[in-house]
């Protein structure tokens, strides 16, 4: 579903963003690492008839041309973006890294959403196991994988970005993440994350992007720990892949889920990319949420 281009301030400049349109509740739709606002195209295209869908691009990603300075910026971003939407109590939905930015805004005060959705994008275990898992994004060694899996910062000219979107969408069947979502939203996908310099395309993020962000102080108030969770009172859905990042560590997240009434667990038959290879199912549970955000009775199994 193809949206209007919108810009959104924060701090210290503008996000870009798609607003899909629609009426009542508004649905921030946050993406993960690596991808952007299109990819929440075929999810917002089931929500319209009942909400008010947008989604961002957030730092470093898409076609913001704001990046991080600090680990902290892209999640805080969200209050901004919520107050320039003129938005009251929405409800915030996270893929991936943007499942652990909606949490930080929530739990640091900045939002004070209807409901949360998380779309397996979980922050487990305490500090010390954080803080481990984050430096070793940082290592030259996972640079190296993210520019060769993914061509994170390749800078190109117009006819090797458009035989690269190409290729994508068309080897999307046998990807690891892709497989199961529409070619055309591959392409959509592929193509937003190009950024026009100049004459040339930059792939983003740039791995700068991501040791920045993956930099987090470790007295920090707000961690990305599982501690985190500690600080949340709205209602919460959290959605599981079973053949995602976290579905071996399911008991934690089970855990989250029951420490609190007014949480829920929802597991999706599904690899990691939930909103582009299973978005009306997706759809479906955040729909309940802005028709009901306090729903606990659905969705509860083990």
């Amino acid at each position: 579903m193809m949206g209007a281009e919108i810009e959104l301030p924060v701090v210290d400049g503008v996000l870009s963003g798609v607003d899909f349109g629609g009426h009542g509740a508004g649905v921030l739709l946050v993406h993960g690492s690596g991808h952007n606002a299109a990819a929440w195209g075929d999810v917002a295209s089931s929500l319209v008839s009942e909400c008010h869908p947008v989604a961002i691009d957030l730092r470093g990603h898409g076609q913001t041309r704001l990046d991080s300075t600090g680990p902290e910026q892209y999640w805080r971003d969200i209050g901004g973006v919520v107050t320039a939407l003129g938005w009251d109590r929405p409800v915030l939905v996270g893929h991936s890294t943007g499942g652990y930015a909606v949490t930080a805004a929530t739990a640091s005060g900045l939002v004070e959403p209807a409901a949360l959705c998380i779309v397996d994008g979980m922050v487990l275990g305490d500090r010390s196991a954080s803080l481990s898992e984050h430096a070793a994004a940082r290592t030259t060694e996972a640079a190296d994988r993210l520019r060769t899996m993914f061509r994170y910062g390749w800078e190109t000219n117009d006819d090797q970005m458009h035989a690269y979107v190409e290729q994508c969408a068309r080897e999307a069947g046998g990807d690891w993440l892709n497989a199961g979502a529409r070619h055309e939203l591959v392409e959509e996908v592929t193509r937003r994350s190009f950024l026009r310099r100049g004459h040339r395309w930059v792939r983003r993020p740039a791995i700068e992007e991501i040791v920045t962000v993956t930099a987090v102080e470790p007295d920090a108030e707000v961690f990305p720990s599982s501690e985190v969770y500690d600080r949340l009172t709205c209602p919460m859905t959290i959605v599981l892949a079973e053949d995602g990042f976290y579905a071996s560590r399911r008991d934690e997240v089970r855990a989250v889920v029951d420490a609190v009434p007014g949480r829920r667990l929802i597991d999706i038959s599904s690899n990691h990319n939930i909103p582009m290879t299973r978005p009306a199912d997706l759809a479906a549970i955040i729909l309940d949420l802005v028709l009901d955000p306090a729903a606990t009775s659905v969705g509860n199994g083990d």
